[in-house]
């Protein structure tokens, strides 16, 4: 790599990775995490769950298949900082529109290469995610202590609410493939493009909406359904999206929420939530659909999960709920099932444009419980 400014990588517990600079030049902070995918880069920097992260791909070799004008999932990349052993010296894909390095200098996004990332990744599943910096060019010739310091001053993931940070500013409407089967009110808590081309393909018109959406904004498109997107941040601050699922719910209008989104129903039927060690995040995750009894191999991008019973239905305010999917590597929920109401969420994400798409039929469980209650 020879030419490229120094760069360091300091944790909060005071531990530094030495490297040196990818993408632009400067510092950021964020919370350290890793992701095992070892494809779809484009769509994880673009995924506005991963606001205010700082990225470690697993993965050694990143950038080789450049970037391109149809894998984003977002307007932007999202990531605060990215974390990469080895990257391409160019990309060579068909798809190809460009670098990947160009794109994160273009947008500002400070990363840092020739890092030992399986020692960093080691560390983190040792000692949990933590707040990070990353820091290049002048202020990587500075003491570890001084950076660590600036690192302990970032802000925490816990307790941060950050749903209206990445949601639109202004209602859209993206319209079904083929026949309109069905309309869809989504609240934008930081939702991915496929969400809505995935319900397109099953006929459904769906109208996003700001996370400042009132139940007013929602019911005035005349929803067949709801659904709650995933997104950043601690579930435990969406006081709003909680008492809007609540609405929903007590109007016995079909709901499915995703990865936040089923942290968020989760939050409405009485269940708590709590910051998981590590985190899920790769393509890779086996879980458990209980339902049918088959084992997904899943796309996951989570730091909190709900705290619901796994051995038992639990009688809440709307009826009787149980954990319908489980993760086969540690038992976290994976996904909730309602029986008294219309209602069921995965903590994964089915919409995983770069796969895997084991859980691709989600959407049309979802089709079918809109049918069932028109």
């Amino acid at each position: 790599m020879g030419s490229r400014p120094s760069a360091v990588l300091v944790l909060e517990d005071g531990t530094a990775f030495r490297g040196e600079a990818y993408g632009a030049v400067g510092e950021t902070f964020g919370e350290a995490v890793f992701t095992t995918a070892m494809t779809g880069y484009q769509e994880t920097l673009t995924d506005p769950s991963y606001h205010r992260q700082v990225v470690v791909q697993t993965a050694p070799h990143i950038g080789n298949t450049g970037v391109n004008d149809e894998d984003d999932e977002s307007d932007r990349i999202w990531v605060a900082g990215y974390v990469v052993r080895d990257p391409a010296r160019r990309a060579s894909n068909w798809r190809a529109t460009g670098e990947l390095e160009e794109r994160l200098r273009n947008e500002g996004v400070v990363g840092i290469c020739g890092v030992d990332t399986r020692a960093l990744t080691r560390h983190l599943r040792e000692r949990g995610a933590m707040r990070a910096g990353v820091f290049s060019g002048d202020a990587a010739s500075l003491d570890v202590a001084e950076l660590r310091e600036r690192v302990l001053a970032s802000p925490p993931m816990v307790g941060a609410n950050l749903s209206a940070e990445v949601s639109t500013p202004k209602p859209y409407t993206v319209e079904p493939v083929g026949e309109h089967r069905y309309t869809v009110a989504a609240l934008d808590l930081g939702i991915k493009r496929n969400v809505a081309r995935r319900l397109a393909a099953r006929g459904v018109r769906t109208h996003v909406m700001p996370a400042s959406s009132t139940l007013d904004d929602l019911l005035a498109v005349n929803p067949d359904a709801v659904f709650i997107s995933p997104g950043p941040g601690d579930p435990a601050t969406a006081d709003h999206a909680v008492e809007l699922a609540r609405s929903v719910l007590q109007r016995r209008i079909p709901l499915f929420g995703i990865c936040f989104g089923s942290q968020i129903l989760g939050r409405a039927l009485g269940f708590g939530t709590y910051k998981l060690v590590y985190g899920h995040r790769g393509i890779n995750q086996p879980v458990l659909d209980r339902i049918t009894g088959k084992v997904e191999v899943t796309s996951h991008n989570h730091g909190f999960a709900v705290d619901a019973p796994l051995d038992r239905r639990v009688a809440t305010e709307f009826g009787d709920v149980e954990v319908s999917h489980i993760c086969l590597n540690d038992n976290v929920v994976e996904g909730l099932r309602c029986f008294d109401v219309p209602a069921f969420t995965v903590q994964y994400h089915p919409e995983a444009a770069a796969g895997p798409h084991d859980a691709d039929y989600l959407f049309d469980r979802f089709a079918e419980l809109v049918e069932a209650n028109r």
